[in-house]
């Protein structure tokens, strides 16, 4: 058996899990620029190969089940340790029981994977109703003055990708950046269509002029519909965690 080292993106994953099949049994997979050799296992570096990846992803949707390859995914999104084993334990089994692996939910390794995935998908639930856009202006010499929507976020999980498609079919008249401070890269979309690209706060536009003004309103507007005798902490810290409230203007 041996350790597999991958480059980090979801088809280098399953390009590993081609390798376990079709050569040497995994002993584990990892990150390679996080890994810490050891005497008592080897290791071998995997180049990721589109056409394995792309036939372990066939797999996993044809002898599983779909639902089973969107749960890989978002489990590999996750910032869980050990993420990599865990899921290949999961698919292990998977290929075994097919469809059925997911109603094993006594099985620790189902469950496990499950909880991952259900706060992969909680996160971007959230998300989606605690993201609050500025408006940029984009200036360029000569040129008229553009504004730009712009959050900044700093989720558990890298969920970007899963977050994307209903923020680009939200806004399809509007430009618009949302920002990953984390892991240092966003979501910049237009017209309906987007990509994820390297990002930090370096690349900023300025705030609009009228954005700061905008700012005073929504929060003097958030103030004044609250009703003093009815404000809930607990409830509150529960329905919007206090980790988002920085980049949340209300609370800022």
């Amino acid at each position: 058996m041996v350790d597999y080292l991958y480059d980090g993106s979801f088809e280098g994953f399953l390009t590993c899990i081609y390798e376990h099949y079709y050569n040497e049994k995994a002993s584990g997979i990892y990150r390679s620029d996080f890994y810490q050799a050891s005497i008592l296992v080897p290791c071998r570096t995997v180049e990721t190969e589109e056409n394995k990846a792309t036939r372990v992803y066939d797999a996993i949707e044809n002898k599983i089940s779909r639902e089973d390859l969107k749960r890989a995914y978002r489990v590999f999104l996750s910032s869980a340790e050990e993420k990599e084993n865990k899921l290949l334990q999961y698919l292990r089994l998977g290929f075994q029981k097919g469809s059925a692996v997911s109603l094993l939910h006594s099985n620790p390794i189902v469950f496990e994977v499950q909880q991952i995935e259900k706060k992969v998908t909680v996160e971007m639930h959230r998300l989606k109703g605690l993201v609050r856009f500025s408006a940029l202006v984009k200036q360029a010499p000569g040129l008229v003055d553009r504004e730009i929507l712009y959050c900044k976020v700093e989720p558990d999980h890298d969920v970007l990708e899963i977050i994307a498609d209903h923020f680009a079919d939200r806004l399809k008249s509007d430009p618009f950046i949302i920002h990953d401070k984390i892991r240092n890269k966003a979501v910049i979309a237009q017209a309906g269509s987007w990509y994820i690209a390297g990002f930090t706060d370096a690349d900023l536009p300025g705030l609009g002029e009228l954005e700061r003004d905008y700012r005073d309103l929504w929060k003097r507007y958030f103030e004044t519909i609250a009703i003093q005798e009815r404000i809930n902490p607990a409830c509150q810290k529960r329905m919007m965690p206090v980790r988002y409230w920085k980049n949340l203007t209300e609370f800022r």
